[in-house]
């Protein structure tokens, strides 16, 4: 193993190829950390953290034991079945690979889909639940978030690792690339989780987001692809209008509040 490892660390294109790859995994870890993230702001806070963590080390795991079986990830690209009908626009020889992406697809567009109902529905809680039952709806809840991440991680996983395959043939760059980017992953996952949490606006961006990527990973699985970066670009100017939205609802704060200050001051006189 270190025989093959120790020719790399003097080769300029291993080390090139570890930085793109280091680049893309953290941006295809963008749409994974975000369901991540909405799905554990679900939980009460004290489970929040832990279900991050174990969710992402998942993750982690589930990542290179997929490069560990390499030879099987690469053959599920090979085609399973044909519905016989080919066009420019989309074929039907559907692979593992095809499938899977359509399966997290459509699981990405109904959570997006259900979340977004809870956001707007105004029913109230149920609050008036057993504190026994409350309990017990947490944990489950705590088992759901930890199922569903490691759904969502496994389609993820197959499509990042699938493309790091055409950018580089050794697998312990591919290792070191995955283990940085998770790492990352791991950094930001509690302040991206809190800033969501704290804007509301920003929770409906990002179940906007998913339904794009959903939308998109079902569009991959029949065929159709859509370049990542006409999606990131669209995601970062979102982001920006929202930010720039969120300066202007701030600036508008405090100028109220110094006008209430300067009324109360007045009043007082």
């Amino acid at each position: 193993m270190l025989d093959s490892i120790t020719p790399l660390l003097t080769d300029p294109a291993a080390w090139a190829a570890l930085v793109t790859l280091v680049v893309m995994e953290v941006v295809l870890g963008i749409d994974n950390l975000i369901f991540i993230s909405i799905l554990s702001n679900k939980l009460p806070p004290e489970h929040r953290q832990r279900t991050r963590r174990i969710g992402i080390g998942l993750a982690l795991i589930m990542r290179l034991g997929l490069l560990a079986t390499i030879g099987w990830i690469v053959g599920l690209t090979a085609p399973v079945f044909d519905l016989g009908i080919h066009g420019e626009t989309f074929d039907t020889a559907f692979s593992w690979r095809d499938l899977i992406l359509i399966a997290g697809g459509l699981f990405l567009v109904w959570k997006a889909t259900k979340e977004i109902h809870h956001a707007v529905d105004t029913t109230p809680s149920n609050d008036h639940l057993l504190e026994k039952d409350k309990k017990d709806v947490v944990i489950n809840n705590v088992g759901s978030a930890i199922v569903q991440i490691i759904l969502l991680d496994l389609v993820f996983s197959i499509d990042s690792i699938l493309t790091a395959v055409g950018m580089t043939d050794h697998v312990p760059i591919m290792m070191v690339a995955v283990i940085i980017a998770v790492i990352a992953m791991l950094v930001a996952s509690d302040p991206l989780a809190n800033f969501i949490d704290k804007n509301p606006t920003v929770v409906m961006l990002a179940l906007g987001f998913l339904l794009m990527i959903g939308a998109v990973l079902i569009a991959d699985g029949f065929g159709v692809h859509v370049p990542k970066g006409y999606i990131y670009a669209a995601m970062a100017f979102s982001a920006l209008v929202e930010g720039l939205n969120m300066m202007s609802r701030n600036a508008r704060m405090k100028k109220d509040a110094a006008e209430a200050a300067i009324a109360d001051k007045g009043a007082d006189i």
